[in-house]
């Protein structure tokens, strides 16, 4: 064994360093000459959209978006992510069998346009690159699927199965890095508030939390599963009781649900929010603070200011627990009206009733629009009364009111000449019927202001619904919510009268962003679940984790999670949610692009013990 004096062992191990630093360097050489001969020292030194006069000679690259034949004469109009710039040479030869679309590197001199050629649509409208050399980098070998510039005009499945040509578009493209600069802001702006980013597991354990899972067969541990997580709830309550107290993160959350134009199948993303020792208004705030903050930086439209609405609020007046406050109309309850009126569709049920005022001069077609519409959404028909000057009602179900009942409607709904009421009856839907109806109406007439960002927050949501199908009382909203009142509230016969520590951030109509203050007290928890038909067991069983870890001291935490695609469309308009992801799924959630569901080899499903029927 070698024995070395303290300064011998600093000199040894500097040479040892030495000797490691030009062995990585010699890999590095030798690496470097084994490169292809395809590869280039420089394939550009300036981009299309940054040429300039003063420029000189100059190396750019992209695609050819364009050939256009001017009287014999060819200009090619190259694309890069910067932007477009002319080419033109003395010499057309060189342009010959050129594709539109193939990628190509050219080498020529910047020179000022003539000043009848300038165009100022682009950055680069008054110059053009005068071409000494060209060379096809990827060529096209065959009829592209469509138009670049106009893809966004055609059908989702195309453009979707050929989505790398379908972001070529610059409006397509400029979504994207949309959502990277949202993104990247967000970042910025929760780390300037101290939370701390966190990224919780992938594959994790099945729960019922509303949606179906994405199961993940185990190799390892025969019959059973892993799920996909539908959201990083429980792990951020776990993160809070671990002692980390402003947590958040940019989630990928998996749900097999349907789509719709504002609802991705599969995967999409949320901000994902979480603090310890704060109370519903601390969320509330911080909550209004992002969205006041995002939509000023990227928006367009005057925001509103955040009013607070309960459920039971929302739902009298809008019918819906995401209304839309760009529209004035509101539902008027006329239900107790025709407690016993002796027009049986009336009678006993709930009746929802809609007044818009000074339209009765309106034309029979007009009406008849509204009525085919209810018929659309599932309605038999609607019915309606015009109010005549001396406040008599015109209208084909009249003869069937009494006096009374036609004297407490102008009362209660305060009615005036000219003014037309809807009435909306059914036992079941009414709420569903009338929301519907008040859109339309309030589309209908106009009454919708464009030019606002209209939020509210909406509080105070039922802790359980009653399913029909099921015949009984289910979670409203997150099972692990706090009820308001604690467990006092939870010692009354009325179950449907438990509210919960729950809201919802909306926008124009859209929900944006839900979240609560959070049950952290075991046997709050435990009696929550039991009013539902589950156990102590059940809950140990299908909850393992959040069970075990609320026996050590958890701390109060509340938060939220904020739909990333939903604000996306909502900041630029888009007609489907797709439009801002990368690369989605279409509405049956498929994707042709990569044979997406797809088969897999009976070797595979073996190792997963998987045997299909």
């Amino acid at each position: 064994m070698i024995s070395y004096s303290h300064k011998e062992a600093e000199i040894h191990h500097c040479e040892v360093m030495r000797a490691n630093l030009f062995a990585c360097l010699f890999y590095l050489s030798l690496r470097l000459m084994e490169r292809s001969d395809n590869m280039k020292e420089k394939y550009r030194d300036h981009l299309c959209g940054m040429i300039k006069e003063e420029d000189g000679e100059v190396l750019v690259c992209g695609f050819v978006e364009n050939i256009r034949d001017h009287g014999g004469i060819l200009f090619v109009d190259l694309r890069d992510e910067s932007g477009v710039v002319q080419l033109v040479s003395n010499d057309d030869r060189i342009f010959m069998h050129l594709l539109k679309e193939s990628s190509i590197e050219v080498r020529g001199v910047v020179r000022k346009r003539r000043e009848d050629d300038y165009n100022e649509k682009i950055s680069t409208g008054t110059v053009e690159i005068l071409v000494s050399s060209l060379e096809v980098l990827g060529q096209v070998k065959g009829l592209l699927p469509f138009e670049i510039r106009t893809s966004h005009e055609v059908n989702e499945e195309t453009r979707l199965r050929y989505r790398y040509l379908d972001l070529r578009n610059s409006r397509n493209h400029d979504l994207v890095v949309f959502r990277s600069e949202v993104i990247k802001y967000i970042r910025k702006m929760m780390d300037r508030d101290n939370f701390l980013e966190v990224q919780t597991p992938i594959i994790t354990a099945s729960s019922p939390e509303g949606a179906r899972d994405f199961l993940v067969p185990s190799r390892k541990f025969k019959g059973k599963f892993y799920a996909l997580p539908q959201a990083p709830q429980i792990f951020k309550q776990l993160l809070m009781v671990s002692g980390f107290e402003k947590y958040y993160q940019i989630a990928p959350c998996f749900r097999d649900e349907d789509a719709r134009s504002d609802r991705l199948y599969g995967e999409f993303y949320q901000l994902d929010l979480e603090m310890a020792y704060v109370s519903e208004e601390d969320v509330l705030e911080e909550g209004k603070k992002i969205f006041k903050s995002i939509f000023k930086k990227f928006g367009n439209k005057k925001i509103s200011s955040f009013k607070e609405l309960t459920y039971k609020e929302s739902m009298e007046w809008y019918g819906t627990d995401k209304p839309d406050l760009r529209n004035p109309l509101k539902l008027v309850d006329v239900s107790e009206i025709f407690i016993n009126s002796s027009f049986a569709p009336f009678r006993k049920t709930i009746v929802k009733s809609i007044v818009v005022r000074e339209i009765a001069d309106k034309s029979n077609s007009w009406f008849n629009e509204v009525v085919e519409y209810a018929k659309e959404i599932g309605m038999p028909g609607i019915g309606y009364f015009k109010i005549m000057d001396d406040l008599s009602f015109n209208g084909p179900i009249d003869k069937f009111l009494s006096d009374d009942e036609r004297h407490g409607l102008i009362d209660h709904c305060k009615l005036k000449k000219g003014d037309v009421i809807f009435f909306i009856a059914d036992r079941y839907k009414a709420y569903k019927y009338a929301s519907l109806m008040r859109d339309m109406l309030g589309k209908k007439m106009g009454l919708i202001d464009d030019n606002i960002y209209s939020f509210c927050i909406i509080k105070d949501f039922p802790m359980y619904e009653f399913n029909i199908d099921n015949d009984r009382y289910e979670f409203c909203h997150n099972p692990f919510s706090m009820p308001k009142g604690g467990m006092d509230s939870l010692d009354g016969d009325n179950i449907q009268d438990i509210v919960a520590y729950q809201y919802d951030f909306v926008c124009n109509g859209i929900e944006m962003a839900s979240g609560a203050v959070r049950n952290h007290d075991l046997e709050i928890m435990k009696k929550v679940f039991s009013l539902v038909g589950y156990s102590e067991e059940d809950i140990k069983k299908r909850f393992s984790s959040l069970y075990e870890a609320f026996h050590y001291g958890a701390p109060p935490h509340a938060g939220m999670a904020i739909g990333i695609e939903r604000m996306l469309q909502l900041l630029k308009e888009t007609d489907s949610i797709r439009e801002v992801v990368a690369f989605p799924m279409n509405s049956q959630g498929e994707d042709k692009m990569m044979g997406c569901p797809s088969s897999v080899q009976e070797e595979q499903l073996r190792e997963i013990h998987i045997k299909l029927r």
